[in-house]
């Protein structure tokens, strides 16, 4: 039983929300906002009106943003519950997102030229060359 609680352990470290769960709380917000509760976040009205005020999309924003106070009881199967609470990620300036994105592009770039692209061309010059061997 020992190794069953801690793998319980390690998944309730880990914090992360079922589809479910993800779909009750958004839902819920939905109609919070649907009956005009205050928005948790500051929307420009021009994004607002991109999204055009759809209350499940202003939910999924908030809910990505972790602003939502909402807790979840989740029941184990060891007849213990605990509370659940996402944690908090570390917001990174706008200079640091950009020498993240930087080094990401950098080594999608490394991994780009190792593969190349094949071109139509080629395929169909291999096939001919092919279809000349067979006869």
């Amino acid at each position: 039983m020992d190794a069953q609680q801690e793998v319980l352990k390690d998944k309730m470290n880990e914090q992360s929300l079922t589809k479910y769960e993800k779909a009750r709380i958004l839902g819920a917000r939905a109609l919070q906002i649907s009956m005009n509760a205050p928005l948790l976040i500051k929307i420009e009205p021009e994004d607002l009106e991109k999204i055009n005020y759809d209350a499940i999309k202003i939910a999924e924003i908030e809910l990505s943003s972790n602003i939502l106070p909402i807790s979840i009881n989740r029941p184990l199967p060891i007849k213990k519950e605990e509370k659940l609470k996402r944690p908090k990620e570390k917001k990174l300036s706008d200079e640091q997102a950009e020498k993240k994105e930087a080094a990401e592009e950098e080594e999608i770039a490394k991994e780009g030229e190792i593969m190349q692209l094949a071109n139509p061309e080629d395929e169909q010059g291999e096939e001919t060359a092919k279809e000349g061997e067979e006869e």
